[in-house]
């Protein structure tokens, strides 16, 4: 897979890139280990966070097959249904959202910025969503066609083989900020919530640094089911790249046990780990993603699991409004 083919792939311009890269000294000293963050949450306000790298790739496919509105989803408090919403404004099309809920939720963090942006919102339940999201975002997109509107679907977290293309070009990024910087990260870590940040992250480096090894941290169900999700994702992007490179599952790292209670629910020893990598460093991870795989690489060191590895890089992928939700068990373990 060559560098020309990933530039001649249709994207949009939207993220504020490069994002910082620098080290975290204090825990580095602190956990006797070099440890340096990604500040993928830089990449905008309305658009913070790890998808619109995705989005720049997905947007950009929907608008060449003249899109007039996008349907995608994802949890009450999804970052990528908010980057997607406040995409879809700036391009100048309609957004709608099928969200996850079990009850009717307080107008707040992501779901309050969905509203502002415009989307249209259907709610489901948790076992539609589990099980008939795919269904529900099809119904949707021939209603709009039925009206004459031209609808593109965008699944969970815009990850699939389009959106792949915005993390493959984010090591590109990573390897010149290496030589800027004079170090040499063997290992890239990041949460693992749909799959996409994580096989992009995955086939960048087995392209433009195979030197490296990618660990993600699942936030939800286990190893196995992201283990097939990842290969399934990157396979596609291989495919659309007409790239003759072998994805091998053997190859992924996913780090199973710290999603804790459940998909964006707290234990309140997380909230407090948050809490003092705050104050330590002046970074606030947040409660769904960041904050679970932090966690998760914390405990794995003390373990040795990283023991192998001298430049660790911990992609931070934003959801800073996902803090604000939490405020009432943020405030109790204070």
């Amino acid at each position: 897979m060559s560098k020309t083919k990933l530039e001649n792939v249709k994207k949009l311009n939207l993220a504020n890139l490069p994002t910082p890269v620098y080290r975290l000294e204090r825990i580095s000293e602190e956990w006797g280990v070099d440890l340096w963050i990604k500040r993928d949450d830089y990449t905008g306000a309305e658009t913070s966070g790890n998808k619109i790298r995705k989005l720049e790739y997905t947007i950009a496919k929907a608008l060449s097959e003249k899109a007039e509105v996008v349907i995608t989803c994802g949890g009450i408090q999804s970052n990528h249904c908010r980057a997607t919403a406040a995409v879809a404004a700036k391009v100048g099309i309609k957004s709608h959202l099928v969200l996850r809920i079990d009850e009717e939720p307080p107008v707040e963090g992501n779901y309050l910025l969905d509203k502002i942006l415009g989307a249209e919102i259907t709610f489901i339940s948790r076992k539609d969503y589990s099980n008939r999201r795919g269904e529900i975002m099809a119904e949707i997109a021939k209603e709009y066609e039925a009206k004459g509107i031209k609808a593109y679907v965008i699944p969970e977290g815009a990850s699939d083989g389009t959106g792949n293309f915005g993390y493959i070009e984010a090591v590109q990024e990573i390897v010149a900020q290496e030589k800027e910087l004079g170090v040499n990260f063997d290992a890239i870590v990041c949460a693992v919530g749909s799959g996409g940040t994580y096989s992009g992250l995955f086939l960048g480096a087995k392209i433009y640094a195979p030197d490296k090894k990618v660990y993600g941290f699942n936030v939800c169900d286990d190893e196995e089911y992201f283990l097939n999700v990842c290969e399934s994702i990157a396979s596609d992007t291989v495919k659309a790249l007409g790239s003759d490179i072998e994805v091998k599952r053997e190859e992924m790292n996913i780090i199973d046990g710290y999603k804790g209670l459940g998909y964006a629910i707290s234990k309140d020893e997380e909230l407090l780990f948050i809490t003092e990598l705050a104050r330590k460093e002046g970074v606030i991870l947040d409660p769904v993603y960041t904050g679970k795989a932090f966690y998760g690489l914390y405990h794995e060191l003390k373990k040795g699991r990283f023991s192998a590895h001298k430049h660790i890089l911990f992609v931070h992928t934003g959801g800073l409004f996902g803090v604000f939700p939490k405020q009432e068990q943020f405030t109790k373990v204070l």
